[in-house]
């Protein structure tokens, strides 16, 4: 297949996911408005901080070395071998998920059980679903491989939805089942995004037509299932070895992306419910990046890996496929400013409105307002990261990685340092200066790499990060004005509720309180129905 045919269809998956998951996110986005309504701040520390981190690194541990190593590197290769080694994520998931769980019960502070009831529980839910999705990984990275440009975005989003419906439901039904009803909405998201992708390939399997048609390289379900011969090893030992450097390159980069959230478990900076404000502005404001960077990075990361060559310099490759990634990698560091400039100068003065719209006065007061403002311009770093690291990570050798590896260390132990240190000079908003400075080291050295590795060819892609004085003046005279409007703007409007859209109480205009049942400690901004 041809770098312009890996082009299409990289565009395709992009757009196609960009596009289904502003669809989905929305219906999301209104749901956990709802929910937010009715939980405690500390509730929403414990769920979307403590047990969500258990979770992810579970699976970032268990499963992101392996994704990397298996989509990278040419067309031809053993599908058996490579099935066989992301196979190997399950036990290793498990290890994890044991080790983890052990940490989060025995060694981290345990909460109130008055405030928030069967912490334990939760614990061994989320570990116990982290493996579950483990289980599905094979059929992940075969759909990734061969571009099934909707099934990821369809499964992935209707998980989200079904789990948001269920939750919403529980804690209207049920509320004094604490996090029983988070833990159950967890095992049922990874059951049914690992269903989606098992049920698509079993009907494309079930057709020889349809597998054929799909250039799959398994016939049958059997043939996704660990396989031993004695003409070949088990598993390839290139990708293993490839496997490893990502595995050390990935226990860093965990610590770099969820640094904060380590930095709150580990050390008590904040407590519960300052940790449920920040994370609740955090994903908000990380919305950007999920709908549409991420979709981006992803299917762009797989084009790059399949045009260009690890191994070889960029004047040694092919030209035809070096001119298309430098084209590509130039469009897309331009779309990534232009769109987190944006964000920064128009996020700066609607933050309070957002947030006063999503989640009421528990948001709109204190320091949610400025935690936003400052995301914004975190968001601007992302979008500039994600392309330049997913060119990077395509391109680099194995060696490369694993010299990479050392920058990622000393850059993970001053993150965490400063993290501390500006957490405690100036709360929560210093977890988002701290990561600031850690995505322009990492844009950084990514921006060396991509300059040293078209120094000797005709073609500049980091062009793309340089845009017309006139622009920027646009961008800076917009930024003034809607500063202007949003200081002036009379304090009565700031405030303004919008309860009045719904039927629903909200935390300024709750209905009348009645005395609520013993363990029943969900609600905080007002009764349930």
């Amino acid at each position: 297949m041809g770098s312009r045919e890996v082009l299409g269809q990289a565009a395709r998956l992009a757009s196609s996911g960009l596009l289904l998951q502003v669809l989905f996110r929305l219906i999301t986005f209104v749901l956990n408005a709802f929910i937010l309504r009715f939980l405690s701040k500390e509730i929403v520390g414990i769920v979307n901080v403590r047990l969500t981190l258990l979770y992810s690194t579970t699976l970032f541990l268990a499963r992101e070395a392996f994704r990397r190593a298996c989509l990278s590197g040419a067309a031809q290769r053993d599908w058996s071998q490579t099935l066989n080694l992301l196979w190997l994520t399950v036990p290793l998931g498990v290890f994890w998920s044991l080790f983890l769980g052990w940490v989060w019960l025995q060694l981290l502070e345990v909460p109130d059980p008055h405030v928030v009831p069967h912490y334990g529980t939760g614990v061994v839910v989320f570990g116990f679903s982290a493996v579950v999705e483990l289980l599905g990984e094979p059929f992940w990275v075969l759909a990734q491989a061969h571009m099934f440009v909707k099934l990821k975005v369809i499964a992935e989003s209707l998980s989200v939805i079904l789990k948001s419906v269920l939750t919403a439901l529980l804690v209207l039904w049920l509320p004094h089942w604490g996090l029983y009803i988070f833990s159950l909405a967890q095992l049922f998201y990874t059951t049914v995004l690992v269903l989606c992708y098992v049920i698509y390939f079993a009907k494309i399997l079930g057709s020889p037509e349809s597998a054929k048609q799909q250039a799959l390289p398994v016939s049958s379900m059997t043939d996704l299932l660990p396989s031993m011969t004695k003409s070949r090893a088990f598993v390839n030992w290139e990708e293993a070895k490839l496997t490893w450097s990502f595995f050390k390159q990935s226990f860093l980069k965990q610590i770099l992306t969820e640094g904060e959230r380590y930095v709150m478990t580990f050390l008590n900076v904040l407590n519960f419910g300052d940790q449920g404000v920040y994370d609740i502005v955090n994903n908000l404001g990380s919305l950007v990046a999920r709908l549409i960077f991420q979709p981006i990075e992803e299917s762009f990361y797989i084009f790059f890996a399949k045009v260009l060559e690890r191994e070889k310099d960029a004047t040694l490759q092919k030209q035809e496929d070096v001119a298309v990634a430098a084209a590509v990698l130039e469009s897309l560091l331009k779309l990534a400013l232009l769109t987190g400039l944006t964000i920064t100068v128009f996020g700066f003065a609607y933050s309070q409105l957002v947030l006063d719209i999503y989640g009421g006065v528990m948001l709109s007061s204190g320091s949610g307002p400025v935690l936003l403002r400052a995301y914004c311009l975190y968001v601007l770093l992302l979008a500039i990261n994600g392309v330049t690291e997913c060119f990077t990570f395509a391109a680099m050798s194995k060696e490369e990685v694993d010299r990479y590896n050392f920058t990622m260390l000393a850059l993970s132990s001053s993150f965490l340092m400063l993290s501390y240190v500006l957490t405690r000079w100036c709360g929560s908003v210093g977890f988002i200066l701290a990561n600031c400075f850690n995505m322009g080291i990492r844009i950084t050295q990514s921006l060396r790499f991509i300059y040293r590795y078209y120094r000797k060819s005709p073609h500049r892609p980091l062009a793309g990060l340089s845009l017309p004085p006139v622009l920027l003046g646009t961008f800076a005279v917009s930024g003034g004005i809607t500063a202007a409007s949003e200081v002036r703007l009379p304090r009565s409007l700031h405030t303004t509720c919008f309860c009045s859209l719904s039927t629903l109480p909200c935390s300024r205009h709750p209905l009348p309180v009645l005395p609520e049942p013993a363990g029943q400690v969900l609600a905080s901004s007002g009764p349930f129905p």
